[in-house]
């Protein structure tokens, strides 16, 4: 499957969680979710542990891309709903390691996880304050020692993707970057109803819930407006290259296949 370029980052035009599932069942990588806000502030250092793993739309904004683009069968895969649906399908014949929020929080997942889930080979957790370089030492070489097929680590972006990062190049797994999930999934923070996230306004509820967010949420309305903004000028640009007569090596349509 090939991915699609949006400033930069690549992103996989996944059309269902169950192809996701399945490519990810045959692939091991880090699994990122793409929304707005890490389109339109990608760093160097950022668009390269994108680049080189799994990209998937997680966000209103990294859909409106895509379909832009043309993949109008692209769909929104929510980060706090897939590692649940990685373990519901994969719990029988995979082993998992967590990693994330305070101690408390990890030991609630873990409980839940084993009450949810009869036999799941849970091989190791802790909490994600990493204080020390000495303590992520410690949690790579346990990871190292037990060999987990799949490492959910739920620290915040881009403090996760770095773990996971430096983790991968010592145990070679499925990787997936949570974010603040493991609150969720234990009840602690409270997820959009149905309707809001049918409708793509998941944002909108959790504005509403949480007013202090619309520092973040801005980056929506910025990223629909650069979007915008580019989406004509690449139609300024291929409508310039199709009328042009001194072309005559078929370089018109490389042009227009690679405005990304």
């Amino acid at each position: 499957m090939h991915k699609i370029v949006v400033n930069g980052v690549e992103i996989f035009p996944f059309s269902s969680e169950a192809q996701l599932l399945n490519y990810v069942n045959e692939r091991k990588g880090i699994l990122i979710a793409i929304n707005a806000e890490k389109i339109l502030n990608a760093t160097k250092e950022t668009r390269y542990i994108i680049n080189r793993n799994i990209g998937y739309c997680d966000g209103a904004g990294a859909v409106m891309a895509l379909k832009r683009k043309g993949y109008k069968d692209v769909c929104k895969i929510p980060g706090c709903e897939l590692w649940i649906k990685i373990i519901s399908k994969y719990c029988e014949e995979k082993s998992f390691y967590l990693i994330g929020a305070k101690k408390q929080v990890i030991e609630d997942v873990v409980a839940k996880l084993k009450e949810e889930y009869k036999g799941i080979n849970i091989l190791g957790y802790r909490n994600g304050y990493l204080k020390t370089d000495e303590e992520k030492q410690a949690l790579i070489e346990d990871i190292v020692r037990v060999k987990p097929d799949v490492v959910f680590v739920a620290m915040g972006s881009p403090k996760q993707e770095l773990l996971m990062e430096d983790i991968q190049k010592h145990h070679d797994a499925i990787f997936q970057g949570l974010g603040g999930s493991f609150d969720v999934y234990t009840g602690r923070v409270e997820r959009a109803p149905k309707w809001w996230i049918k409708h793509n306004l998941e944002f909108a509820y959790r504005l509403i819930k949480e007013p202090k967010r619309i520092k973040r949420q801005i980056y929506l309305v910025k990223f629909a407006y650069w979007l915008m903004i580019k989406y004509e000028n690449e139609k300024s640009n291929v409508g310039i290259w199709n009328s042009s007569r001194s072309n005559k090596d078929g370089a018109i349509g490389e042009r227009v296949s690679k405005v990304s």
